[in-house]
């Protein structure tokens, strides 16, 4: 069996964000490595966080238990980091329902940075540039208020980023995940392999939306608060 090493390099860019109406939280991420998913994203009904750069899966694993146990992100993140001996070349930022963080360490590869805003917060490194990150940004404020699903959003970021040139080395793989009190399987997708990762997202996305929508045609809204009952 291949087993991924808990540390690696991820030079990737991701948004974290929040829906102020529902409460759902997520992350959108993309990178030109494979199985991306695998290790930056990690969700939960309170908490939100992407760990990448010299990827270190525990900052995404003990943040949330932190958070979950009623610590705020920036609190819990920060001292997660301060005892992270390789902190500068980490980068992680996440939320809360009511703080944001983010943390891009000093020897990160160019271009990196962040940038946080009402409900999100969006990162990356070894970008095309910082056109990437305001791509993302922009994109997901620009979407506020439109009755989308959160999962929908973060989308448009993504492809917002990858519009603008995403990750420099090229493209493999994208994931979404969501933590939501309206659970749907459109919430848990991932790319773990791809030409194109981003927009084979998009169109998972769109399959298995349209699959929701044929489920609950047939089956009524109970068969789909069932089958949302997915993992994160």
């Amino acid at each position: 069996m291949v087993q991924l090493e808990p540390v690696i390099d991820l030079n990737t860019f991701s948004i974290v964000a929040r829906d102020g109406e529902t409460g759902a939280l997520g992350v959108a991420v993309a990178t030109a490595r494979p199985t991306v998913g695998s290790l930056v994203p990690w969700v939960s009904p309170r908490g939100a966080v992407a760990t990448q750069a010299r990827v270190n899966t525990e900052l995404g694993r003990q943040g949330m238990l932190l958070v979950d146990q009623g610590v705020p992100i920036d609190v819990a993140l920060s001292a997660l980091l301060w005892k992270d001996s390789e902190r500068d070349i980490r980068q992680v930022h996440g939320l809360d329902g009511e703080r944001t963080f983010c943390h891009t360490g000093v020897s990160c590869v160019p271009w990196c940075g962040h940038e946080a805003g009402e409900g999100f917060t969006v990162a990356g490194n070894m970008l095309a540039g910082p056109e990437v990150i305001a791509a993302m940004a922009r994109a997901f404020r620009a979407s506020r208020g439109d009755g989308r699903d959160l999962s929908d959003r973060l989308l448009l970021a993504l492809e917002a980023g990858q519009a603008a040139g995403g990750d420099k080395r090229g493209k493999q793989s994208a994931a979404l995940l969501v933590a939501s009190p309206q659970p749907r399987m459109f919430h848990n997708l991932r790319v773990d392999d791809h030409a194109d990762p981003v927009a084979e997202l998009r169109r998972i996305w769109e399959v298995v939306a349209e699959h929701t929508r044929q489920i609950e045609r047939e089956y009524g809204p109970a068969a789909v608060r069932l089958f949302g009952r997915i993992k994160h």
